[in-house]
């Protein structure tokens, strides 16, 4: 029996692990939940899944989930950073889903990978704000590192593994990472003026929380995801090509040099990424419909505008930067947010993340410590970037 810790759990992809831990009653348990503030969420979770443990972030939603559960004496209910940290090293969790949203999921990651912990990783600042950082400590805390974004995934499941359970590249040319394009694909940049945050959150493939959602329609998270990819496989950016694909069947593509291309085809589902991940090296059922290949009909490829969606552009000049893609990250996660809570606009969310790259002194952060001073940088940067943009102008 595997015991799993789901760090995210009110969130998609803690939602789709709990969904394939229930298909598997006598291969997994969900041991530790923990979220930020959902008290109401995490209630219902609780009770359907019974975990020994459960973690808020704010110490008022760990107090209100406590009175809620206090018909119960299964679940103990702990607040804060630290009883994260020591639950995520416990010797009796085998696997840990990082899926906390946004920077603040990197130190339960890192304490994961310093436990030497199976680390399904779904956060993606892990990587992008701290990757050399990150993947170090995962190779001195011998841990196993898993994706479970569907295209680095599927990059995982195209290629060979070697003893050590690192992906041997030895023979690769090129990865081949796939975008949907998001719900804009094929707007010009005039038109992306006034869209709203409930149509940028309307992903025509992928059922996604609001953040990641908005960074699929800014063509930002394939910025995101290409860094990821850098760390994961050792790539260089200019052996990683970005290719729209609006079906979002194929997820990514392995290219080696006989000519040959691997792709990995499926639902767009997480939970076939994720099962993947639980299973690994065995595969489990998902509870996916099979993909019909007949009824799929025709898959479609074309190149990113890179002059509508600046935020990929943007990204692909920052990671050749040191420490550009943490500055990116957290200029990024501010100015979706401002725009989220309607005070800007969507194409100023490019324009945020220009001005603290052109702003910010980069250099690559090695300590967590070093980490956070950029983020918290390049966010004071953001923030006033943003201010302006939402204060009145003056009448000429």
């Amino acid at each position: 029996m595997r015991q799993i810790a789901v760090l995210g759990a009110t969130g998609s992809i803690g939602r789709s692990t709990l969904d394939v831990i229930t298909r598997h009653p006598d291969r997994y348990q969900a041991t530790v939940l923990a979220a930020n503030r959902s008290v109401d969420d995490m209630e219902i979770l609780c009770r359907q899944h019974m975990p020994p443990y459960a973690i808020m972030g704010q110490p008022d939603a760990a107090e209100a989930l406590r009175e809620r559960l206090s018909d119960t004496a299964r679940t103990t209910v702990l607040s804060g950073s630290e009883p994260l940290d020591d639950l995520v090293a416990d010797p009796a969790i085998h696997s840990v889903v990082a899926g906390i949203v946004g920077f603040a999921g990197l130190r339960s990651a890192l304490s994961a990978a310093r436990a030497g912990k199976h680390i399904l990783l779904a956060n993606k600042e892990a990587l992008v704000s701290a990757g050399g950082l990150f993947m170090e400590t995962v190779r001195s805390g011998g841990a196993t590192l898993l994706p479970v974004d569907s295209e680095h995934n599927a990059m995982h499941q195209c290629l060979p593994i070697m003893n050590d359970g690192r992906p041997d590249m030895t023979h690769v040319e090129k990865i081949v990472l796939t975008a949907s394009g998001g719900p804009f694909r094929g707007r010009s940049r005039e038109v992306l003026d006034d869209v709203t945050p409930e149509e940028a959150c309307a992903h025509p493939n992928w059922s996604m929380g609001q953040k990641i959602s908005v960074d699929s329609a800014t063509l930002a998270n394939k910025g995101l995801e290409l860094a990821e990819a850098c760390w994961l496989f050792d790539r260089h950016p200019d052996q990683i090509e970005i290719v729209v694909h609006p079906q979002s069947i194929v997820h990514s593509m392995i290219r080696y040099r006989d000519g040959s291309v691997l792709a990995q085809l499926g639902q767009p589902d997480m939970r076939t990424p994720i099962a993947y991940c639980l299973g690994w090296p065995e595969r489990v059922d998902a509870g996916v419909a099979p993909l019909d290949i007949v009824a799929t009909g025709k898959l479609e490829f074309e190149a990113p505008d890179l002059s509508a969606f600046p935020c990929l552009a943007l990204a692909q000049w920052a990671i050749t930067q040191p420490g550009g893609m943490c500055a990116f990250s957290a200029a990024n996660e501010l100015a979706v947010a401002a725009f989220l809570a309607g005070e800007i606009r969507f194409t100023d969310i490019d324009r945020v993340i220009d001005s603290v790259l052109q702003t910010v002194s980069l250099r690559e952060p090695d300590t967590l410590d070093a980490v956070q001073q950029m983020d918290a940088k390049a966010r004071e940067v953001a923030g006033k970037q943003i201010l302006l943009m939402t204060s009145p102008k003056p009448n000429s």
